[in-house]
């Protein structure tokens, strides 16, 4: 059977990037050094961080691939080290309009195959809303992406509140991505950040949105945790019993169990692992299951959801998966899917 697909969690990166580390005067900003024929290294200041290749940065060679993988559309944002929270708000605001601005050019230039999610300098809330009000009336993004924590602030602190009542307002979906891992430093060895800080980073993003009360305040907020929720579904039994048994440290700012709000956010369904992706459904339900991949990196789903097609579930969990799901988190309709 052939599926509709649009994947929703893919990163791009512009091929010419300015040295904002020296433009700035400060700080580890990243740029690329094209070393060698169809890669580049990102460097943090005068650190390596990391080698890409041109599918990182490539619109065309992207739609090749994607064609190949019989994907139709590509949801694209930057990579999460790009947030640049930590930087002068007035730069962190450059940095992502320049972001955001190139992203819109792709998708301009592409007609029919990209949607975007915009970046936001989330470390100064009134620049994070005119950048957001700029992504949807003149960039015509359907949300944004924003990283697990700011500056190592939990979601619910308060600043960010008029962020997300913002998003909320406009219509624009959030995808929350894991980065900034706690601990990182201290479980460098066998790449531990990835595999066990980010999905603990995502768990710790959910957990405070709930929590925090975000969620509750905002029924209308769409709100994507990326990775199937990392941690949080898998350990929602452990949460619940604390919210239970010590309600006087967790449930001070929000008296509703966190149980209760499985189904009122989305996830994507990069699992790798057809069993546990069934336990998530059974969670949420597949209305709440977005197609995501995580492309190009290798610890993403490169083959994009191909396991779901051999998947024993019915067929309108796979058609949600695939392509409803999305649209729903997206504010979109199949009609207007047609007119990108």
């Amino acid at each position: 059977m052939s599926y509709l697909k649009i994947d929703m969690h893919t990163h791009i990166f512009p091929k010419d990037i300015p040295d904002f580390t020296k433009k700035f005067g400060y700080g580890g900003f990243i740029h690329l050094e094209h070393h060698r024929q169809g890669y580049a290294n990102m460097m943090q200041g005068e650190k390596f961080f990391r080698e890409i290749n041109e599918n990182c940065w490539d619109p065309a060679i992207r739609v090749e691939e994607y064609k190949n993988l019989g994907v139709d559309y590509q949801v694209v944002c930057t990579i999460p080290v790009m947030f640049s929270y930590w930087a002068k708000p007035q730069d962190g605001y450059d940095v992502s309009r320049f972001l955001n601005d190139d992203i819109a050019k792709t998708i301009n230039e592409h007609p029919g195959r990209y949607i975007g999610l915009g970046t936001l300098p989330m470390q100064d809330t009134d620049l994070a809303i005119k950048e957001l009000e700029r992504c949807k009336n003149e960039l015509g993004f359907k949300g944004v992406q924003i990283g697990s924590n700011i500056n190592d602030l939990n979601l619910d602190a308060p600043q960010f509140f008029p962020i997300f009542e913002a998003c909320e307002k406009l219509g624009m979906a959030v995808m929350v991505h894991p980065w900034n891992m706690m601990g990182k430093s201290k479980m460098e060895k066998y790449w531990l950040p990835w595999l066990v800080g980010m999905p603990a980073e995502t768990s710790r993003a959910a957990c405070s949105m709930i929590f925090g009360g975000v969620l509750e305040r905002l029924p209308n907020l769409r709100v994507n945790f990326s990775h199937s929720g990392g941690s949080f579904i898998p350990t929602i039994g452990r949460i619940e019993h604390g919210f239970n048994c010590r309600p006087d440290l967790v449930a001070i700012d929000n008296q509703v169990n966190p149980r209760e709000y499985l189904g009122k956010f989305w996830v994507d369904c990069i699992t790798h692992d057809a069993d546990f992706l069934k336990y998530i459904i059974s969670q949420v339900g597949s209305e709440k299951v977005t197609l995501g991949s995580d492309y190009p990196f290798p610890l993403g789903d490169l083959e994009i959801g191909k396991f779901i097609e051999t998947m024993d579930i019915p067929e309108v969990d796979k058609t949600n998966i695939f392509c409803q799901s999305v649209l729903d988190w997206l504010g979109m309709s199949k009609e207007e899917l047609k007119t990108i």
